[in-house]
């Protein structure tokens, strides 16, 4: 904890930022909401309950994050905690899974700390909402299997599209600026795959595929569990 509080005294202009861009975010979402017709108007302790369960089986599913070494380095780790925030969001609408995605990351820093003085962890969330808002905006729309198949195809896509351009505009500049020069970044792909010689090449051949792994393997798990776990788990 102490750490922490000095990552974030060290990081208040970085936060502040972070702070306005969650809002912003939350406002789309709400906005999105408000003109879907098939959300479901749960209000009150019960709405509270179900994000919150959903934040902390999510926190604990990133923190359960493993790398994937034949596709890409090591401090790119693949989670599957976009899964419960889904469900919040299948049941709730695009807010509350907004919100939820926020409480993950916060339970996951209370818990495990920060170890990318919060970049990584601000990216997770960007990138998280990225698949989630467009998958529960085309099933909010009209509640069907076929509309919730067609929002996590939409979301798997911009997720490895938008995730992807992230890295190479963001994030990889960022890690480069704060942790490890740039060539090392890019050599430690190169020691996976040789062909990898720059930024693009990197997010093309391990970033890419690695997002896109993600966003399959969570639609498939929603789609698998939702239907088998709304009952039990939202029927509070």
């Amino acid at each position: 904890m102490e750490k922490l509080l000095q990552d974030m005294g060290s990081n208040l202009g970085f936060l502040g930022s972070v702070a306005v861009i969650i809002a912003i975010i939350f406002v789309l979402a709400k906005l999105a909401e408000h003109f879907l017709p098939n959300s479901r108007r749960v209000k009150g302790t019960r709405r509270i309950t179900i994000i919150s369960i959903c934040a902390a089986i999510a926190a604990i599913l990133h923190i359960l994050d493993f790398p994937l070494l034949f596709i890409a380095p090591e401090f790119y780790k693949l989670d599957f905690s976009e899964l419960p925030v889904m469900l919040c969001g299948f049941y709730l609408g695009p807010s509350a899974a907004v919100v939820c995605e926020a409480l993950k990351i916060l339970l996951k820093l209370l818990l495990k700390g920060t170890s990318t003085a919060f970049v990584g962890d601000f990216a997770n969330f960007v990138v998280g909402c990225s698949m989630v808002l467009p998958a529960l905006i085309v099933y909010h729309i009209k509640k069907s299997r076929a509309t919730a198949i067609w929002g996590l195809a939409l979301g798997t896509v911009i997720l490895t599209a938008f995730g992807s351009a992230f890295n190479a505009l963001y994030l990889l500049p960022k890690f480069a600026e704060m942790f490890m020069p740039m060539e090392a970044i890019i050599g430690a792909g190169t020691a996976i795959h040789s062909s990898i010689d720059s930024v693009w090449s990197l997010v093309l051949i391990c970033v890419v595929p690695l997002n896109l792994i993600k966003g399959i393997a969570v639609s498939l798990l929603t789609m698998l569990l939702y239907k088998r776990v709304a009952r039990p788990l939202f029927s509070l």
